[in-house]
Parts: C-alpha cells; sequence; structure tokens
C-alpha cells in the first residue's frame, strides 16, 4: 500500500511537471514510451505473441508511432507528421508480414493482426491525449478525459461499497456492481462539470457544460468499456496483471485500460463542441 500510495504522488507530480513547467517534448516522449509498453504488455505476458521477432516488431513500430505523431509535430507541420505516420504504417505492415512470410511454420496469421492492432490501434487511442493537449486551452483540457476515467473509476467504487448488490460482470470482474456502474456514471458528470466551471472560470476556457456532462457520462461508460475488455484479456490468457512497471499499480493497461478508451472520445466530443 506504501509503495501505491508513494507511486501516485510521485506520477501526480510528474503529471503537472509534464504539463506546466517541462517543454512540450517531454509529454511527447512519456506518450510515446507508455504506448510501446502498452503494445508488448498486450502482446507479450499474455503470450498472444510468441514470436520475438514479431513482438520486437510491434513493440518499436508503437514507439515510431508515437515519435513521428507526437514528437515530430513539434518541429514539423501537420502535413509532413501525417506523411511520417503513414510511412511507419505500412512499414509495420510490410515488416509484419515479413515476418510472417519467413516464419510461416511458426507463427500463426492471428498473431500478426493482434501485433498490428497492438502496434497501431492501440498508440493511436492513447495518443488522443497528445492530440487534445495540442488544441487550444490543452494543457487544461487534456485533464479531461483522465478525470472522467479515473474519477468514475473511484466515483464507482464508492457507490458500490455502499449500494452495491447487484453484479454489474461476475465472471469479468466479480467486484463491479450495477449500482457502482450507476453511480460512476453520476459522479464522472458532476466531476466533469466541476472541471468546465473551475476551467471557464479560472483559465478562461470556454467549455460547454452540456458537452461537459456528455463527456461524463459517455467517459464513465466507455472506461468501464475499457477495464472490462482488457480484465478479459487478462482472464483468458491466464495473467494477474500486464505488468509491474507502477508499482503497486500494475503495468500501463492496468493503470491506462479506461484511458486508452475514453481518450478518443473526450477528443472526439471536444471537436464535436468546437475546440480545435
Amino acid at each position: 500500500m506504501k509503495a501505491r500510495v508513494l507511486f501516485g504522488v510521485v506520477g501526480f507530480i510528474f503529471v503537472l511537471l509534464t504539463l506546466y513547467v517541462f517543454p512540450p517534448v517531454v509529454l511527447a516522449i512519456a506518450l510515446s514510451v507508455l504506448a510501446s509498453l502498452a503494445t508488448y504488455e498486450l502482446i507479450a505476458p499474455t503470450k498472444l505473441v510468441k514470436n520475438k521477432i514479431v513482438e520486437n516488431i510491434a513493440s518499436t513500430g508503437a514507439l515510431c508511432f508515437g515519435i513521428f505523431h507526437a514528437i515530430a509535430s513539434e518541429f514539423f507541420n501537420q502535413n509532413i507528421c501525417l506523411m511520417l505516420v503513414a510511412v511507419v504504417i505500412v512499414l509495420i505492415i510490410i515488416a509484419l508480414f515479413a515476418a510472417l512470410l519467413r516464419h510461416h511454420d511458426t507463427v500463426k496469421f492471428q498473431e500478426i493482426t493482434t501485433a498490428f492492432f497492438a502496434a497501431i490501434v492501440v498508440p493511436a487511442m492513447l495518443l488522443s491525449l497528445w492530440r487534445i493537449f495540442s488544441m487550444n486551452g490543452g494543457k487544461f483540457l487534456v485533464l479531461m478525459p483522465l478525470v472522467a476515467a479515473w474519477g468514475s473509476d473511484t466515483c464507482a467504487l464508492f457507490a458500490g461499497m455502499a449500494f452495491g448488490k447487484h453484479k454489474l460482470a461476475p465472471v469479468i470482474s466479480p467486484k463491479k456492481t450495477v449500482e457502482g456502474a450507476v453511480g460512476g456514471v453520476i459522479g464522472a458528470m458532476f466531476l466533469m462539470l466541476l472541471v468546465a466551471f473551475i476551467f471557464n472560470t479560472k483559465a478562461g476556457l470556454e467549455i460547454n457544460y452540456v458537452s461537459a456532462a456528455v463527456l461524463g457520462a459517455l467517459g464513465a461508460v466507455f472506461g468501464q468499456i475499457g477495464d472490462l475488455s482488457f480484465s478479459i484479456i487478462k482472464r483468458q490468457t491466464g495473467i494477474k496483471d500486464y505488468g509491474h512497471i507502477f508499482p503497486g499499480h500494475g503495468g500501463v493497461l492496468d493503470r491506462f485500460d479506461s484511458v486508452i478508451f475514453v481518450a478518443p472520445l473526450a477528443e472526439l466530443v471536444l471537436r464535436a463542441s468546437g475546440v480545435s
């Protein structure tokens, strides 16, 4: 418990420094590394990909995807960044199929598709945080998907402890309840409205309150879907945690499973409400 609390405090301080003190490239590097680690955790500890070459292609490809998608945007215009990302995706596809051809006797096509999903889809979803950060007022807006995901999880926990009677997904996550899930949605809506009020009054932003409430409600739902989805993978592959990089919290996917689903939603809601 001490390690969990200590890491939480240190992690919170690092997030604040990254958003408000360090240059933006630090956040870009951090997100790129997290994307690569998430890719590795999805395919290696689970044994969904058994071939080391395919595993390395996916992990390296995810890192390159993050670098050219986020870090390069600090030095090049949008068109060049999009071209670099497209090149990375094509190279990952070619490398994966080359590995399949070379090791067709031991590598299954399912491993190639899993590696591609892990190397492209997961980083693209997580890097919505960077795209939000790049918006006007992004250093504040980027906190919204984090609050929606982790705040709803906290509200769901307390609501479940107080009122939980009906199991939400007893096989996948025995501790989750329907009452907790509802409490998470309601709590996230209020948290998002509070965040929007603070940012509008203290940071001079113009966040639409209806959009904030929608983000809170949908964020809670999507966050729980993300949590349950990655829990299913753990149960099907027989692992307890995806990793141990975060003391007391597990791996990247253990901590960011809900964020990976909520971040793209937050980006869509913010853009639909006129933020760019």
